[in-house]
């Protein structure tokens, strides 16, 4: 077995070695970026100021907005940095709070969704109980209970993960500090209570993804037997989002986390980590605006 060495700080991956490129890097993830502060800043702004949008279903996206945020900004600004100047290096604290906020930002945000998933089955299926199911009272401590299962989600990996003392180095093959990485560098054997921890989470989510697929199942079911064609694109317009959000979440986190050590690909790490870090945040405003009319109207009440 390797010599277990002291770490001070982590080499993040090069994304090129020539200059042109690394700049070219640094400007995609600014677009990125800017475009996901937009997105989220819009929605922030016009569900606080139109009253009209001041309803559980908004409450939740205003929130999700928020999570959005905080997710790229913990990775990409550090990303654009290390491409601008040059450099790999991110220190052994800064690793460890980029998994810390990253773990409580998608814990968080997953416990989110499942939250909105309950709210859409509540408005369609018994709209009767909406207003004593999901009074301001309840949609507080809903909201509340998302943020505080993903802060206990990110206290458990991270003490798990940075408890495991490291033989292979300290080159993560990642643009952020991502666990199954770090996991690499570990002694081998020395991460069984970390995948263990990560099993536990996997099974979770799966059993809330399953609710989640159920309520809508039975939200399809009731949407299909309204007479309404307006009442058919108004269910639509709200779940379909919702659905297509949570399944990009989903699939591309449990890959990433769960998949064999048989496939190795940086390429595909690259692609996923991607995928589920920086294309939720830039794509749920447009995904959320673009069949809510509602939302529409707010928003361009607002840019006038």
């Amino acid at each position: 077995m390797p010599n277990i060495s002291s770490v001070n700080e982590f080499l993040l991956l090069a994304f090129a070695d020539t200059r042109e490129l690394q700049l070219l890097h640094f400007g995609l993830f600014l677009g990125i970026y800017l475009a996901a502060l937009l997105g989220n800043g819009l929605i922030l702004t016009a569900v606080a100021c139109d009253h009209r949008l001041h309803t559980p279903m908004y409450f939740f996206l205003l929130n999700l907005a928020l999570l959005d945020l905080g997710c790229i900004s913990t990775s990409v600004p550090k990303a654009m940095a290390n491409s601008l100047w040059d450099t790999r290096a991110i220190s052994y604290q800064g690793c460890a709070a980029q998994v810390f906020f990253l773990v409580f930002f998608f814990g968080s945000e997953y416990s989110l969704l499942i939250t909105m998933a309950y709210d859409r089955y509540v408005a369609i299926c018994k709209p009767l109980h909406y207003g004593s199911l999901l009074g301001n009272r309840a949609c507080a401590k809903m909201a509340a209970a998302a943020w505080g299962s993903g802060f206990l989600y990110a206290v458990l990996h991270t003490a798990s993960t940075f408890s495991l003392p490291l033989c292979q180095g300290n080159a993560v093959d990642q643009f952020f500090c991502e666990i199954p990485q770090i996991l690499k560098l570990s002694c081998s054997g020395a991460y069984i209570r970390e995948g263990q921890l990560i099993m536990f989470s996997a099974c979770l989510t799966t059993v809330c993804f399953v609710f989640i697929v159920v309520s809508y199942v039975q939200i399809f079911r009731v949407v299909l037997r309204m007479p309404s064609d307006q009442g058919w694109h108004k269910a639509f317009s709200t779940c379909l989002p919702h659905l297509a959000v949570v399944s990009l979440f989903v699939s591309t986190v449990m890959f990433a986390h769960l998949k064999p050590p048989l496939i190795f690909s940086p390429s595909l790490d690259l692609v996923v980590a991607v995928l589920y870090s920086l294309a939720p945040p830039a794509l749920n405003p447009l995904i959320y605006s673009m069949r809510n009319q509602e939302l529409k109207d707010a928003l361009r009440k607002l840019m006038h």
